[in-house]
């Protein structure tokens, strides 16, 4: 096994990987046709039949020029060219945090998801993944005595990902500048003698359901645009590969959603005390190697709560 100095190194940028990007594309692609269809429907409805003709076409043009070209280019930025993302010795990301809060009719929890504004050269492009430079960990857990596993699904419907303390630090600074929230502690564990947090991130694994994606670089000397990624399968494929179990380095791109104690009366606003609850969700990982220079946890830890 390697290990470098620093499991989050300074790596250079990768070139663009456009298959990913135009596959999430996809369902933006059929949104913007649904909404163009049922601009017609509704004008149609009302006897309007020349002028729905023309809303159609309207419509059709400004998704095409605007909403479709900004959208597939934050997510070439974010997935392709590995731009802005948060890490060890990275330049501050151009982005901006922000999210609205809904209540779920029943019980005492909001819940929103976040999205993320990316400054590409002047356009101001919204997207609802964010990356980070984080350690995928896939190492054997520890089972019970009875063959039962201590650690229920995991490498299936969730990882640990390790990450520098001071990269989540500054993760939650952009939420705090962006929404007004402060987040909880809660879901972390923090490892002092490495000051390295870790974090449950959910994966996608049931039926229909795009699982997250696992890339490898090519050729580990390669630097700056000759660098290149192969796809090698799902998170959950490549955990079930014996010679695949071990700690990777790399960079994690999520979604992430967040959850604030309140009533089901009045939405919870920042300032007033309450702390936000964040989830991450592994969305894809592109990893440069592995690394032996951080501890797995094995079982589930006594603080986890």
């Amino acid at each position: 096994m390697r290990c470098d100095s620093h499991p989050f190194p300074h790596v250079h940028l990768a070139r663009p990987l456009r298959q990913e990007s135009r596959r999430l594309f996809v369902s933006r692609m059929m949104t913007a046709r649904l909404l163009s269809q049922r601009s017609c429907q509704m004008n149609m409805w009302k006897g309007m039949t020349v002028a729905a003709h023309c809303t159609c076409v309207s419509m059709g043009q400004v998704l095409r020029q605007r909403v479709i070209p900004c959208h597939t280019k934050a997510l070439r930025h974010v997935f392709d060219d590995l731009q802005d993302h948060f890490g060890h010795q990275r330049p501050d990301p151009r982005i901006t945090f922000n999210t609205s809060l809904a209540h779920p009719c029943q019980g005492q929890v909001w819940n929103g998801e976040l999205d993320f504004t990316y400054n590409i050269n002047g356009d101001h492009c919204n997207i609802a993944y964010v990356s980070m430079d984080v350690c995928v960990d896939l190492t054997a857990k520890l089972v019970h005595k009875h063959g039962q596993p201590m650690l229920k699904e995991y490498g299936n419907s969730w990882v640990y990902v390790y990450l520098p303390g001071l990269t989540l630090d500054k993760f939650k600074s952009y939420l705090k500048t962006g929404t007004g929230w402060d987040v909880s502690d809660e879901g972390t564990v923090y490892d002092p003698n490495r000051n390295l947090v870790a974090i449950e991130a959910k994966m996608h694994h049931e039926s229909g359901q795009p699982k997250p994606s696992f890339w490898v670089v090519k050729d580990k000397d390669a630097s700056g645009r000759d660098i290149s990624f192969s796809r090698i399968g799902s998170v959950q494929e490549v955990n079930a590969q014996p010679h695949q179990q071990c700690i990777h380095r790399g960079i994690g791109i999520f979604s992430v959603s967040m959850e604030v104690e309140g009533t089901p009366n009045f939405e919870p606003t920042p300032g007033a005390g309450d702390e936000a609850k964040l989830t991450f969700t592994l969305v894809s990982v592109r990893t440069w190697g592995i690394t032996d220079c951080v501890a797995p946890i094995v079982h589930a830890p006594s603080k986890w709560y």
